[in-house]
C-alpha cells in the first residue's frame, strides 16, 4: 500500500480587534483606502472590509 501524505495547512492566527484598532478604523474610514488602513492595522484588506461592514462603517472614499 502506498503511504498518503498529509497536506500542510496554513494555521490561521486570530488577532482580536482592540479598542484602539476600532478607533483607528472609524477615524480613517472614508478618508483612507482600505488597503492603507489594513497596512496600518497589520491586518488583511478583507478583514478590514468585513469589520467595517459589521459595524456599519462605509469605506467609500469621500
Amino acid at each position: 500500500m502506498a503511504k498518503t501524505r498529509k497536506q500542510k495547512t496554513k494555521k490561521r492566527s486570530i488577532n482580536p480587534w482592540t479598542d484602539a484598532d476600532l478607533k483607528t478604523l472609524r477615524k480613517e474610514a472614508g478618508r483612507t483606502s482600505a488597503a492603507k488602513i489594513a497596512k496600518v492595522l497589520k491586518r488583511s484588506e478583507g478583514a478590514v472590509r468585513q469589520k467595517a461592514g459589521s459595524l456599519g462603517i462605509s469605506l467609500r472614499l469621500r
